[in-house]
């Protein structure tokens, strides 16, 4: 199994330190930096990718909570705070833990063993050990089930989501945002802000536009990477 990859972006020494031992205990997470500053973190992004960030609220130039709303392509996050009033926003922003100071090693490995829980391996999203090949969306009151192998690409359209497939088209109330963190990457790229498509659909691309079932989907200038590693 490969090892999770995150960083920490932490303005307090002790803090970042305490995290940094804690990690090096957890054979499954490889540490790749150390960011004292959200502006330096977003930096590295640009650059980089990873798959979890330990991600403190009270940071100096730019808050946690307004850099975790920066990112367009957010990996797991867990935060890292004394106050525990963040929590529902935290949520909101689909986190995956929100751990309190002072942080026992008993609960950071809760919360970085919900991160291992969901994994992709092989196209596949792996939850909990069993291989999920499908979603369950709510569309008008009944949860309805949509293989990954079935669906082209899914539109924003305020607060639902269309998701049209090689069947039918689907309307659920959600966004775009949490349909995304839904979906394994290998089988899924958002390439604009209001669409994200089926890589195994993509028939062609430029850098500004890809062909999906032979649909044409606008891709946004701040995804012109998205596509880059396929």
């Amino acid at each position: 199994m490969s090892k999770i990859k995150c960083i920490i972006v932490e303005d307090e020494p002790l803090a970042a330190k305490l995290l940094s031992d804690y990690i090096s205990h957890v054979p499954f997470l490889e540490l790749q930096g150390n960011f004292k500053d959200a502006i330096l973190a977003t930096g590295w992004l640009r650059e980089n990718e990873t798959d979890l960030i330990f991600l403190d609220i009270h940071l100096p130039k730019l808050k946690g909570m307004a850099f975790l709303k920066t990112l367009s392509h957010p990996p797991a996050v867990i935060i890292t705070t004394a106050y525990h009033q963040y929590a529902v926003e935290g949520f909101d922003l689909n986190v995956t833990d929100y751990l309190l100071k002072p942080i026992e090693f008993e609960r950071f490995l809760v919360a970085v063993n919900k991160v291992k829980s969901v994994q992709v391996q092989g196209g596949d999203l792996v939850v909990s050990g069993e291989t999920k090949t499908f979603i369950f969306l709510n569309v008008q009151k009944k949860r309805v089930k949509i293989l990954f192998s079935e669906i082209v690409y899914i539109e924003s359209q305020r607060e639902y989501i269309r998701v049209v497939t090689t069947k039918k088209e689907f309307l659920s109330k959600m966004t775009t945002h949490e349909i995304e963190t839904l979906l394994p990457r290998q089988l899924f790229r958002r390439v604009h802000r209001s669409f994200i498509i089926s890589v195994q659909k993509i028939e062609s691309y430029t850098a500004e536009e890809v062909e999906v079932s032979g649909i044409s989907i606008p891709i946004g200038r701040d995804y012109r990477d998205s596509l880059k590693d396929l």
